[in-house]
This record gives C-alpha cells, structure tokens and sequence, in this order.
C-alpha cells in the first residue's frame, strides 16, 4: 500500500449516462481504462450505500450499512443479461443528462428493476422449486443483513410511514408479526433481495475489470447510518433511542471551517458500551464487508472513534452539542486484531485532538492532507505540503470542499491566496490555480495523491459535490462525455509520471 502512486475522485453518481445518473454500466469501464491510460493506480468513490430522497440523497446518510445503491444499476447491463427487452431499455432515454435528478430517477430505476425481476422469475415459471443457483447462494450469503433489509424496505414500501412510527409490534420487532409479513409479502421480499443481488453482480464485473487493468477502488464508509434504515431498526440496542426508538441524541460537528454554526447530521448516535459488549462485532462485520468490496476503504469521521460531538435531538443548532466518548482503546485493539493490515485512510479533518493523532500513530494509518486547508498562515499546518509525510494521503479537495477554482475566485482572502502564490513559487492566474494545486499533490511527499476530477478539469463551484451543513441539492454534479475526452486528463498524466507516480 505505500508504493508512491496517484489515483481520482470521482464518484459513480457522477459519470455519464443515458439514464439520470452515473451508473455500474458502459462509462464505469471507460472510465476505468481512462484511468489506465493516464497512469493512475487508484479510483476513489464516495459510499455505495443506499441513499433517501427524505435525507437529500447524502452517501453518508446510509438506508443501510451493507446494501447497494440500486439506483447505480446499469439498464444497459440488464439489457444485456435479457432481464430488459431494448425497446424499454430505449423508452428511458428521456432522464435528464446533466445534474441528477434522484426523484425522477428514483421512478424510473424502480419500474426498471420491477421488469427485470419479472423477467427473471419467468425464466423459472413452472419449474417447482427451480430458482437461479447464484441468487440462492447469493440470498444465502448474505442473510445477516439481507433478511432485515429486504424486509424493511418493503414495509416501509407498503406502509409509507418511517418505521419509528410503525405499529408497535411491528417498530418493536415482535416476532410473530415480522413471520406474518414475510409470509403475506414474500413476493416483494424477494424483489428487494433481487435488486441487490443485481448490484452487486454488476459491482463484482466492474471490480473484476479494475483487477485487470490494475486499478485499485478507494471505498469509503459513512460513520453513522441514517435513522431511517434498516439496521436502526434492526439494531436499536446499540443506538440512543428512548423506548418508543425517538432520538435522544444526534450526532453532527461544532463550529467549523466547514460551518460556523456547526452541522447537524440527524444520524442516532451508538450506544457504545453496548458495541463494547458485543465486541463490536456490528462494526468488524460492517468493516469486513466492505473490505470484500474495496481494496482500501476511507473511514469517514475517524474522530468519531475516539469521541463525537453529541447534539440533543430537538437543539436548533449543533452548538447545543458536547463532545462524548467512544470506547477507543478497545475499538482499535479490536480493529487490528481482525484486519492485521489495516488498509484504510482516516479522515482526520476538523477538531483533531492528541488522543486522535496518538491512535493513528500507533495503528499506522495514514491520515488526509488538504491543500485547500494549508493556507491559513501557520508554519505548523499539517496541510502544507512541506509537512507532508510519507504516510499520509494528498488531496487537492475532496467532496466537502468547493472546487480548487471555486475557493480561489469565492472562499480565499487576499492573504491565502499570497499564501498558495509563495507556496507555488510565483504568481497564477484563476485559470491555472487547479493544475498547479494539482501539481503540488502530485509532488507531495505523501505516499498517495488523489485529486477530485474538478480539479483535473479546472472547473469552479458549478461543479462543487456537497455543501456542508445544507441538506439539499447537493450531490448532484455529473461529468460530460466531452469533459472526460479531455487533453487535460493526458496533462495529468504527464505530471504523474513526472511525480514518478506511475510505476
């Protein structure tokens, strides 16, 4: 992992296609072999999880911590496994192609996968007790999780409500009627189990393709999951929830360079000494899990860990909050007795404290350095690239950050910018402040760079992924064909093996 190498932000929702939204389809692939050709080693998404239009279709607001985002299925995929006639795979062709509109998306991938499971069933009709051999084992592998999610997700289908306010029985879990509803909705059941059994098929193929061309995925996983998911329901016990499942408290960030009054995420915060009990065993599953999936996984607020800021859930503002902690010192012993080679990234921005840097020091785990935040004036910065380690990972932004464009023309004062001219050794203009924020990246000492494609592609905060602390219309930015037909790409390429990080 610390060979010296260079990869792309880019999440899936935002590749082109014909169909809304970026998807596991023909432009994953193409994509993947633009990343070959300009000799990068690494693909860096945001979570794959599902995502709520109620929670502005945030990755980090997770349905659940294990399933599969089937809005990123590819119908030209299903076209061709003959689960969509071509016909109706052309009729969709109508979404719109630039920004995601995830409710309209949301419609149409739907009816798309009602269609394909009725494809599939038919291939069986009349065979008694003749199912495809892959699904089984896929349903049987994965029934941990599965099970809980393909139910909630029918419930909460049927019943319209949020699973908080279901029937008590129902919210509380009662075991006969959970049995009543699997029974009466066995059928629908099973078309969720199906859709996930489709995305992760089409996952497995592009991860297959990446192996073949050399390229490593960066996945990343959300601290918390959404209140309205599967595992709150399934898991209450490890969650703050009274005992009607309302939420005591939420977690969220103070005071920030992110926002001054602090962000309020609306997830439940964990009960950790009931996970200590378990010896966090939800977690060492949630973790294995996608490490089944990635090659090297970004764990999202690894400051959570050690201690989380905590906001009464009825408090206006995150500045109500405090900071509680986690049960640290087991957690990690744990982590490294289950995945001996800790291949992950810690998100270490924001309020770091020397407990925090003292866990990753001991672990090894390489935290993120970002140039956007180097420019503050103090000599000690961790993200000026003459600070730099070698076990760290280089980023010019990432997904919470505007564009390198967008914070030179909107967000820097006149001092920063002097700042970044010294930094790079003179004075550039708005036009070439990316590539040279690139270009320090690249050059850093850290063993890996990762550069958000805005950032390759010089654009400003039109193509900005996430605003912090608004809940709407973000994640919604989508590259165009023409952006990744780009000389710029072959440009980036040219600084990687000049950084001599394409070996």
């Amino acid at each position: 992992m610390n060979k010296r190498s260079s990869g792309i932000l880019l999440h899936v929702t935002s590749l082109p296609s014909e169909f809304g939204i970026g998807d596991l389809g023909p432009w994953s692939y193409r994509f993947v072999e633009l990343l070959s050709r300009v000799k990068q080693h690494y693909w860096s998404i945001l979570p794959l999880t599902p995502t709520n239009l109620n929670d502005g279709n945030s990755p980090y607001q997770p349905r659940s911590a294990y399933a599969g985002n089937t809005l990123l299925i590819s119908p030209e995929l299903l076209q061709r496994d003959k689960l969509l006639p071509e016909e109706y795979v052309d009729r969709q062709l109508k979404l719109p192609k630039g920004k995601v509109d995830y409710r309209a998306v949301t419609a149409t991938k739907k009816a798309m996968l009602k269609k394909a499971y009725a494809s599939f069933t038919k291939r069986f009709k009349g065979q008694l007790g003749s199912k495809d051999a892959d699904f089984e084992t896929f349903c049987s592998d994965n029934s941990e999780w599965l099970d809980d999610y393909a139910l909630y997700e029918t419930l909460e289908a049927k019943s319209r409500i949020r699973w908080f306010l279901w029937p008590r029985p129902l919210r509380d879990r009662e075991v006969p009627a959970l049995d009543r509803k699997r029974l009466s909705m066995k059928e629908h059941i099973e078309e969720e189990k199906f859709a996930q059994f489709i995305f992760f098929r089409q996952w497995k193929s592009l991860r297959d393709y990446c192996y073949k061309k050399k390229i490593s995925i960066v996945g990343d996983q959300a601290f918390y999951v959404s209140y309205d998911s599967a595992d709150a329901w399934a898991h209450p016990e490890i969650l703050r929830l009274d005992s009607r499942k309302r939420l005591e408290y939420v977690g969220g960030a103070p005071p920030d360079f992110f926002s001054r009054n602090g962000q309020i995420w609306r997830n439940p915060v964990y009960m950790w000494s009931e996970l200590q009990r378990t010896g966090f065993s939800w977690w060492m599953n949630r973790i294995r899990h996608y490490l089944n999936l990635f090659d090297l996984l970004r764990l999202d607020h690894f400051r959570g860990f050690t201690a989380y800021w905590q906001i009464p859930a009825a408090a206006k503002t995150a500045k109500k909050g405090r900071w509680a902690k986690a049960k640290s010192a087991d957690f990690f012993q744990t982590l490294q007795r289950s995945f001996p080679n800790l291949p992950f990234i810690a998100e270490d921005l924001g309020v770091i404290t020397k407990s925090v840097r003292k866990s990753m020091k001991l672990l090894g785990i390489p935290g993120m350095r970002v140039l956007l935040f180097a420019f503050d004036g103090k000599r000690s910065n961790p993200h000026l690239p003459k600070n730099h380690t070698r076990n760290s990972v280089a980023y010019t932004g990432n997904h919470d950050t505007n564009t390198v464009r967008g914070w030179f023309v909107n967000e820097a004062t006149d001092e920063e910018r002097r700042r970044a001219f010294k930094c790079i050794g003179r004075t550039v203009s708005e036009t070439a402040i990316s590539h040279e924020f690139v270009r320090l990246a690249l050059t850093s000492a850290a063993f890996l760079s990762i550069v958000p494609i805005q950032d390759i592609l010089a654009l400003g905060t039109e193509a900005r992924m996430n605003r912090p602390g608004h809940q709407f219309n973000n994640w919604e930015w989508r590259a165009t064909p023409a952006q990744l037909a780009s000389r710029m790409f072959e440009e980036f390429g040219e600084l990687t093996q000049a950084s001599e990080r394409d070996s």
